[in-house]
């Protein structure tokens, strides 16, 4: 058998994920009990301001930490016992106090009472959620009773039997007093099954809150995506009606600044959209794992979720998908405003081409004119030296008249340097000149 060290060197954070796949198991749990569940939005600052205030119950209430982690911790005061969990965006409280059998019932008793007195004021953070779970038996409290006991007429009451029959759940979902409450009467639950349904119940509260933070977010934004959307809808009656390039650049510009605006909220609001989708999708998942069944006259968990729960969150998904596609609107409106700005430059420059193309022309034709009296001016020139040449040879030599001279080098002198002027010009034009 090998040993660790004969293995290869192990990647630095191959334990950390290892504990993390094993973090935050339900708690095994017997007899009546009173759970306090407490949730509060925090600050990345205020994780070690948490860890200070777990470290000064310690000191004024006397136990152990069973469980010790940057994220998770367990503190047994031996009458009842702290869950501290540490998250993404929140951190939850849980108190469990176990009770004796029969032992306050229609009293109002709760987990938190045998906390020191202000340590729960003192804790870092918002309070987002705060429940209250009484968990019996279902020989101190008769299922049949409870049910009974409520008015057709009263509040809605979510009713379900959970984990194959095995206990009964009721709440309301409402605030009273400040928490919300359930009630679990035990039928047959195991110690690890009764703990994951205390834990499942707790989730599905918290969960369920957390994910209706992004409903005011959603109506925030909806409120100001139809004036985006109105405004989008008139600059593009106005593209259609744009005849001028100071038109078309004030449009452009409207554009510019709408889109910095669409950019800026869905940079604002991507991750609470994301956050409450998330977080409905834990809620669902908890409520299949209560692998509940209906009791009549009562709506289930997956009832009550879906009318309630499920709205707020495609309104949460519709005004994202909204955000998206204005963004893409206002790109392709940006893009083809763009496009008819370029095809009007394009026409301009072609323009110019065609301009500089005229003037191009005219300037070949005068050339070749210039050319044309360069030649009959060289010509003049030319005959003239020959004139003045013959002048002063004829007291030396026997020639023509100096007059008769200058005019037959006229032709010659014309046609050397036409063609001269000629064959610069090929050269010029091989050259690429």
């Amino acid at each position: 058998m090998h040993k660790s060290t004969d293995l290869l060197a192990e990647h630095p954070l191959r334990q950390r994920l290892n504990d993390e796949f094993h973090a935050r198991p339900p708690l095994p749990l017997q007899g009546s009990m009173l759970v306090t569940h407490i949730a509060v939005l925090h600050d990345h600052a205020d994780a070690q301001a948490e860890r200070d205030h777990l470290a000064a119950l310690a000191q004024l209430v006397p136990g152990q930490f069973a469980e010790h982690s940057d994220a998770h911790q367990i503190y047994d005061a031996g009458s009842f016992l702290l869950r501290w969990e540490l998250h993404t965006e929140f951190t939850s409280y849980t108190v469990f106090r176990p009770v004796p059998t029969g032992a306050g019932l229609g009293q109002p008793m709760s987990a938190q009472e045998v906390l020191p007195p202000g340590w729960l004021k003192g804790i870092p953070g918002k309070m987002i959620v705060a429940a209250q779970i009484e968990l019996r038996s279902q020989d101190e409290i008769d299922p049949q009773s409870v049910t009974a006991g409520l008015s057709p007429s009263g509040k809605q009451m979510v009713v379900s039997r959970v984990a194959d029959d095995s206990a009964w759940v009721f709440t309301d979902f409402l605030i009273e007093d400040g928490y919300t409450r359930f009630l679990v009467l035990n039928a047959g639950l195991t110690q690890r099954q009764t703990g994951r349904t205390i834990q499942r119940l707790c989730e599905i509260e918290t969960y369920r809150v957390l994910a209706l933070l992004g409903l005011p977010v959603a109506r925030e934004v909806g409120r100001w995506l139809r004036g985006a959307e109105d405004e989008l809808a008139n600059l593009t009656e106005e593209i259609g009606h744009a005849t001028t390039a100071q038109d078309e650049q004030r449009i452009l510009n409207h554009l510019s600044r709408l889109a910095t605006e669409v950019e800026h909220s869905v940079a604002r609001t991507t991750f609470r959209f994301a956050a409450s989708k998330a977080y409905h999708g834990l809620v669902q998942q908890r409520v299949e794992e209560l692998r509940e069944s209906r009791v009549k006259g009562f709506p289930p968990f997956r009832e009550f979720m879906d009318r309630r729960l499920l709205p707020p969150m495609d309104t949460c998904s519709a005004m994202a998908r909204r955000q998206d596609e204005l963004s893409q609107r206002l790109s392709r409106n940006s893009q083809l405003l763009r496009t008819r700005v370029e095809v009007e430059l394009e026409r301009q420059n072609q323009e110019l081409l065609s301009q500089m193309n005229q003037r191009a022309t005219l300037q070949l034709r005068l050339q070749e004119t210039v050319e044309g009296l360069s030649v009959v001016a060289i010509s003049y020139y030319g005959s003239q030296l020959v004139l003045h040449l013959a002048e002063g040879l004829e007291h030396l030599v026997h020639l023509p008249p100096p007059a008769l001279l200058s005019a037959l080098s006229i032709p010659v002198i014309a046609l050397v340097t036409a063609l001269g002027l000629r064959r610069l010009r090929r050269r010029l034009a091989a050259a690429g000149v």
